[in-house]
């Protein structure tokens, strides 16, 4: 435990430090300081390239020393409709915080990112719009703020989650889909469904990139979305939340007209959820989860909207 922290450094005295513990990619690492309502914030992830076991660990040894963890590269639970599925082996790896509120980000996912589809409304004009979702049981509030804003959906979990060539292009049909794979799908290894450690830097082009071209807005996790993306996305929008620089000029080299975070920029990156999260439990001292009335207070309170860049005619140092 000792020389897994050699190199931590805890938050200084009079800041909340919120830590995400991921089992993705640690070349995704980031700490940045904010003051959000006059408290002063650590935001940091700490990825472990796909180890379990490392993840764990670090829980263990960092509960009870920060004030929240957000759970990265993975989920805990998955919401679909009025249901929530627990992963059983990401559960076992979340038992390791015994003191210290974890949170994967599945309580944003249900508000945040419906206010964020609200908000984006007069910018992007949902009704109507070709919108490619690669994933959509893990942001079920996303899809199903988009299809009530009148977006033409594709939901590409059986193309992109399961290899199976058979685009999902209702509401109605995803729900169901999701009630009869989820019990099962969250039995089995987390890691057969998600790009874990240096997986999330490899490309997969295949016969579901054909679902790109068709879409005006691609949406949904950004490591899914740029894994199965085609070489050219010109005049797209991208609808996502954590990205870095890096993920920016991908982007943006690739054509994509803009760019958009549901949640704000932060130093040089986008947190994910699960930080953001966290982070709301943090500022709200409560040492739980929070409810969804709960968090949409503090959006309104903090101001958290979302974040666009237009990427052809931004320097390229966005």
């Amino acid at each position: 435990m000792t020389q897994l922290l050699s190199n931590w450094t805890p938050a200084p005295s009079g800041y909340k430090h919120v830590v995400s513990v991921s089992i993705g990619s640690s070349k995704r690492d980031a700490r940045e300081e904010t003051e959000v309502l006059g408290q002063k914030f650590v935001l940091e992830r700490l990825g472990t390239d796909g180890d379990m076991r490392k993840a764990g660990d670090l829980l263990g040894a960092l509960d009870g020393r920060v004030d929240a963890f957000g759970l990265g590269g993975t989920d805990l639970y998955i919401v679909a409709g009025d249901r929530r599925y627990t992963f059983r082996d990401i559960a076992k790896l979340a038992a390791n915080a015994r003191t210290t509120p974890l949170l994967d980000g599945s309580g944003l996912k249900h508000t945040l990112e419906r206010e964020a589809i609200r908000l984006l409304d007069p910018v992007v004009g949902w009704k109507g719009r070709r919108t490619l979702m690669v994933n959509a049981v893990d942001r079920f509030g996303m899809a199903e703020a988009l299809s009530e804003a009148g977006a033409r959906v594709m939901f590409g979990d059986l193309v992109f989650g399961l290899g199976i060539p058979i685009p999902i292009r209702s509401l109605d049909t995803l729900r169901r889909t999701a009630y009869l794979s989820l019990p099962v799908i969250t039995r089995l290894p987390f890691q057969w469904f998600y790009p874990t450690g240096e997986k999330q830097e490899k490309t997969v082009q295949g016969a579901g990139t054909k679902y790109y071209d068709e879409a005006d807005v691609i949406a949904g996790d950004f490591l899914y979305i740029r894994r199965y993306a085609p070489s050219r996305l010109d005049g797209k929008t991208i609808l996502t939340n954590t990205t870095t620089k890096q993920d920016v000029e991908w982007a943006r080299g690739a054509g994509a007209a803009r760019l958009i975070t549901t949640t704000p920029r932060i130093g040089g990156r986008s947190f994910g959820t699960n930080v953001m999260e966290a982070f709301f439990v943090a500022l709200s001292g409560e040492g739980r989860p929070l409810t969804e009335d709960e968090y949409l207070r503090y959006i309104h309170l903090v101001g958290f909207k979302p974040e666009i860049t237009e990427l052809q005619d931004a320097p390229s140092s966005a």
